[in-house]
């Protein structure tokens, strides 16, 4: 079992949305340039948290996106789950059909296990995460990095 980088990625995007909530609308060039993430690929996954009411764009000067509403209201299942992202532990998709198109012995230990990730995920908010202090040290990092490579330009 193993998170994509569509659900990583998506949820190390509306991390950044929440770390600087209070700059307005935040382009995803930005986003890009920070985490390190390709444009394409970012505009892709905001459209699909955009279509799924996690975020809201700005078009124009200063547009960008925010999100729809409080961190602390934005579960990280929920938007592993905006982009069509599942956290499965199991070969079969849950489908029962693991060995010979029969369960296999260990079928309800994996769907168990992913139901256990599931409800960890959805206990978590951005707004917890914000408030850790390992991710305020890097996102200070990344704004340290990002004032340096501009006054050098």
């Amino acid at each position: 079992m193993r998170l994509t980088t569509k659900g990583r990625y998506a949820v190390t995007a509306m991390l950044d949305l929440a770390l600087h909530y209070d700059q307005g609308p935040i382009t995803l060039s930005d986003i890009s340039h920070r985490q390190e993430i390709s444009l394409s690929y970012l505009e892709q996954l905001f459209s699909k948290l955009r279509k799924n009411e996690l975020v809201i764009s700005a078009r124009g000067p200063g547009g960008g996106y925010r999100l729809s509403r409080p961190a602390s209201e934005l579960a990280v299942a929920e938007i592993i789950a905006a982009v069509d992202e599942t956290v499965d532990a199991t070969r079969c998709k849950r489908q029962g059909n693991c060995q010979h198109e029969e369960r296999c012995l260990t079928h309800d230990l994996w769907c168990d296990l992913s139901d256990q990730i599931f409800t960890f995920l959805a206990n978590i908010s951005l707004a917890s995460l914000v408030e850790k202090q390992a991710v305020q040290e890097i996102a200070s990092r990344q704004e340290k990095l990002e004032l340096k490579e501009s006054s050098a330009a």
